[in-house]
């Protein structure tokens, strides 16, 4: 998976096509990201000691196959891939349409 905590994504597929907002977290064993803003759905929670019950909103996971990059040169959705840096000899995400770096 080539998505990190911070890039700014779209939602390609799904009730929230066209959405855009920044990965909050990434759930690389699931192959799942969870975006900013997106996919919210309403938790029941029993109150506890320290919190008090209700009904929460919080954003629920998406596959990371339904999500692309923004290009940071276009910002239109942009596939990525990965070259490696002359200088450090380190590895770099790269967009598809622009080649520019996202880091």
């Amino acid at each position: 998976m080539r998505l990190k905590t911070g890039d700014k994504v779209v939602i390609i597929s799904g009730s929230n096509k066209g959405h855009e907002g920044t990965i909050k977290k990434v759930l690389t064993k699931e192959n799942k990201v969870i975006v900013e803003g997106a996919n919210i759905v309403h938790k029941h929670m029993k109150s506890n000691g320290q919190e008090t019950g209700g009904i929460l909103d919080i954003e629920a996971p998406i596959n990371a196959s339904n999500v692309m990059l923004i290009d940071p040169k276009t910002k239109k959705p942009t596939r990525v891939g990965v070259t490696k840096d002359e200088k450090t000899n380190k590895k770099i995400r790269v967009s598809k349409k622009s080649n520019e770096k996202f880091d």
